[in-house]
């Protein structure tokens, strides 16, 4: 496999976030956060700067639309249980890059950053891998159904600022996934796919992890910069998100992800 000893955990977070092929991608991966959680890959004594990453490496398909045009399907359907399928699979895959950028793109952090970071792209690959082969045996593909850019949009919004992607990406964008799954594994429960639940009480479980190493880093972050986190979280929110967020909130999950009460307050009344 060609480029399969990277110098350090930087240069493997750029092989995996060019990697166009998700197979590939995936495996690349599932490697080097092996080798960073061994030791065998670390950081370099000093680091060089990281280059602009406009957009990672992704397949031509699916076809990116605004959030706008993606059809609304039911669940009464394979097509409908398919597409659902398909759209996590996308955040998934998504996610996957996210948690590389985290990795590249800010360099001056602790170790055990990185290897949060390296650990939430495996487990991302592996929630893709599970949503890819159940799309398989539903007769589909990833790549089958339109998608949306949303994700690596706020990538790029908060490239110049690791406070501000720990508290935007993981703590609300990622977030969302612990608010609408456990309604999604009900729909799908009561549409008879049990096989999808299975992998999405998996998902919903990991990822509370997930948002716990957002809220754990930005509150590292405010402790270096000086600055209150529920506060500086507020005024992210309002900057950012006035007017877009929406609830109810799974209150327990973003508790156990490091939440506090007057977060969940001041998420509720913007989202009123």
């Amino acid at each position: 496999m060609e480029h399969a000893n990277p110098a350090d955990w930087f240069a493997a977070a750029e092989i995996c976030l060019a990697c166009a092929d998700p197979q590939r991608k995936g495996a690349l991966t599932r490697q080097f956060a092996a080798a960073i959680r061994s030791g065998e890959l670390a950081g370099p004594e000093t680091p060089s700067a990281p280059q602009p990453i406009a957009m990672p490496g992704r397949p031509a398909r699916p076809r990116l639309v605004a959030p706008r045009e993606l059809a609304q399907r039911g669940l009464g359907t394979v097509e409908g249980r398919a597409a659902l399928i398909h759209a996590v699979a996308h955040i998934e895959f998504n996610a996957i890059n996210l948690a590389w950028d985290a990795v590249y793109r800010f360099r001056d952090l602790p170790d055990d950053y990185y290897r949060d970071w390296a650990e939430v792209a495996a487990d991302e690959a592996r929630h893709f891998a599970l949503l890819e082969a159940r799309l398989a045996e539903l007769g589909h593909a990833y790549g089958d159904f339109d998608a949306h850019d949303g994700l690596w949009d706020m990538a790029m919004r908060t490239a110049d600022s690791c406070l501000a992607r720990m508290a935007l990406v993981p703590r609300v964008l990622e977030a969302r996934g612990l608010d609408v799954t456990p309604g999604m594994i009900e729909r799908l429960r009561g549409a008879g796919d049990l096989a999808t639940v299975q992998i999405l009480e998996v998902i919903l479980r990991e990822e509370v992890a997930h948002v716990a190493a957002g809220s754990r880093w930005f509150e590292w972050c405010c402790a270096r910069e000086g600055v209150e986190p529920q506060a500086t979280f507020r005024e992210l929110l309002e900057c950012h998100f006035r007017g877009g967020l929406r609830g109810p909130f799974n209150v327990d999950a973003r508790l156990r992800a490091g939440f506090s009460a007057v977060e969940l307050d001041r998420l509720a009344e913007l989202a009123a």
